[in-house]
Order: C-alpha cells, then sequence, then structure tokens
C-alpha cells in the first residue's frame, strides 16, 4: 500500500514577500503614529522652537531684516522655518530609533514572523505622516502671521512636496545616527551641534547675498538652503534673486540634494540594521 503525502506550502515568491513586508512596514507605521498619539506634548515641544523663531524674527528683528528684492520679512521667513522644523524632526527620528535599539525592540521582532525590512519602513512612513501633520500646522501659523503664496496650488503643493522629500532625506540621517549610537540621550546630544550650523549658515533667516562672499557661497550650496529657495519661488515669496546658477535654478538643487542625501545614508543604515539583526 503506497503511503500518501501531503506536500508542504508552497515557497513564497517576491510578490508575496513584497506584500507581507509592505503590511508588516504599516503595522509599524500604526505603532510608531499610536506612541506618538499617546505623546502630543512631544509634538509641542518639537514645534515650540520653529514657532519661537518666527515670533522672534518675525516680529522682533524683522523690522531691521532686509530682503534683497523688497518684499515682507515674513514672507522671506516662513519657507526658510518650514525647511528647518524639517531638519530638527531628524531629532525625533534619531532618538526613536536609539531607544527601539537600546530597549530590545528590534531583537524582539527578529524573533518573530516579521519583514526584517519592517522597523525601518515602519520608522520612515510614520515621520512622514508626523511630517505632514507639521506642514498643515506651520502653514497655518503661516497664514495667521501673514504669509501666503500667490502662484495657486499646484506650484504651492509641489513646493510642499519638495520640503517632505527633504524631511524623507533627514529621516534617513535620522536612522542611521540612531542606529550608530544607539544611546537615546546621546543622539539628542548629538542632533543640534549638527543642525544648528546647517540652520544657521543657510537662507533660512538672512539671504545668501548679504553675507560676505565665501560664506555667501556656502550658504547657496547648503541643501537647506536649495530646498527654501526652491519653496520660495514656488510659494511666489520674496527672496529668490541671487546671480549664480544654483540662485537662478533652485529646483534642480532642491531634488538633487535629498536623492543624494538617501543614496549616501540609506544603504549604510540598512546595512547597520542588518548587523543588529542577526
Amino acid at each position: 500500500m503506497t503511503a500518501l503525502t501531503t506536500p508542504g506550502p508552497a515557497p513564497a515568491g517576491p510578490s508575496s514577500r513584497l506584500r507581507r513586508a509592505a503590511a508588516d512596514g504599516w503595522t509599524m507605521t500604526r505603532r510608531n503614529m499610536a506612541h506618538l498619539a499617546r505623546s502630543p506634548e512631544e509634538i509641542g515641544i518639537y514645534f515650540s522652537l520653529p514657532i519661537l523663531f518666527v515670533l522672534v524674527f518675525g516680529y522682533v528683528f524683522g523690522s531691521g531684516m532686509t530682503v534683497p528684492d523688497g518684499g515682507g520679512y515674513r514672507e522671506f521667513l516662513l519657507p526658510g522655518v518650514f525647511v528647518m522644523t524639517m531638519l530638527y524632526g531628524m531629532g525625533a527620528t534619531a532618538t526613536a530609533v536609539a531607544s527601539d535599539v537600546r530597549r530590545g525592540v528590534a531583537d524582539r521582532f527578529r524573533s518573530m514572523p516579521v519583514a526584517r525590512s519592517a522597523l525601518l519602513t515602519g520608522r520612515g512612513t510614520a515621520d512622514l505622516f508626523r511630517a505632514l501633520l507639521e506642514m498643515v500646522l506651520l502653514l497655518g501659523c503661516g497664514l495667521l502671521v501673514g504669509w501666503q503664496w500667490h502662484r495657486g496650488a499646484g506650484p504651492a503643493l509641489l513646493a510642499v512636496a519638495l520640503v517632505l522629500l527633504l524631511r524623507v532625506a533627514v529621516t534617513w540621517v535620522g536612522i542611521w545616527l540612531g542606529l550608530m549610537v544607539a544611546d537615546p540621550d546621546l543622539v539628542g546630544v548629538i542632533v543640534f551641534p549638527l543642525a544648528f550650523p546647517l540652520t544657521a549658515v543657510s537662507n533660512v533667516f538672512v539671504a545668501p547675498e548679504l553675507m560676505p562672499g565665501w560664506l555667501g557661497t556656502v550658504a547657496e550650496w547648503n541643501p537647506l538652503s536649495s530646498t527654501a529657495a526652491a519653496a520660495r519661488e514656488l510659494f511666489g515669496n520674496p527672496g529668490t534673486g541671487g546671480e549664480s546658477w544654483i540662485a537662478q535654478h533652485p529646483l534642480v538643487p532642491a531634488v538633487v540634494w535629498p536623492v543624494l542625501l538617501i543614496a549616501v545614508f540609506a544603504p549604510p543604515a540598512v546595512r547597520r540594521y542588518q548587523r543588529l539583526s542577526r
């Protein structure tokens, strides 16, 4: 009598693995968003700095600030504040990733039937949703202080998309930092000294044309300056002057810089995470 054998489950194909990774990534995204919903004070902390800069620079120092091509200083300032907020969000990303590593979350998920990519994709997607929420609130804040866009909804949405693209890039920088340091307290100390010079030597608060020659050149080639200049041009805000090539074509570096940052930091972040997950 011949014994009957039951065939085992068919091996998962690439499409099945991709669907599973997407589903697990979405689960991690909801986990991270739930943590944020339970800690609304975290959003308040990260919003206090850009709102403070709007009030101090826009109302206290704004009367003494000059915009090269004329126009109100607050309209010049707000796109820079949008960009600055995206940069400082890197601190929240790095701290959250370092906290997950320190508390052994990566090790726990490694022992579960969860796609290994889910922890990183979930973090990146959750931070993008968070950035979108921040942009909505900042746009509302800008409208309250007299800022507005002048070139229609299409260019304004493209400007917001460029700002969010920069946020995706700095998210990968934050993920890499969080995986390398793996200490939430230390990461918080490291991020500010990295972010502050990038903000100061940029066109966020002052146009590069008003800086000393060499410093203005450095500021023009700052990734933050590229995104801020492109956003000002698309919003129709003042401060898009300048005779250099990069000042005349801000949309190109506003795309190239974030893509370059992702290409530089995403692969080592993934490799670091894979080593931690073994």
